[in-house]
């Protein structure tokens, strides 16, 4: 009998779980590609990628040589 409650406990959390999933506001697509786009327009100055790394700042710089004589 405990194996039938299990059950129907667990179709409950599921019922719960796919009404709070309802019941959640959603954005469409476009609007959600408009957003990223002005996100990464407005933060492309910082974006290591696209600007580069200041060589000071760079830990995977070729290392100088040392000549000794």
């Amino acid at each position: 009998m405990s194996n039938s409650n299990s059950g129907s406990v667990q179709l409950q959390k599921m019922v719960e779980q796919l009404r709070l999933e309802a019941s959640m506001e959603r954005l469409k697509v476009s609007q959600a590609a408009v957003d990223l786009k002005n996100f990464c327009l407005q933060n492309a100055h910082k974006d290591l990628l696209l600007v580069g790394v200041p060589s000071g700042d760079n830990p995977f710089r070729p290392p100088k040589s040392c000549l000794l004589l």
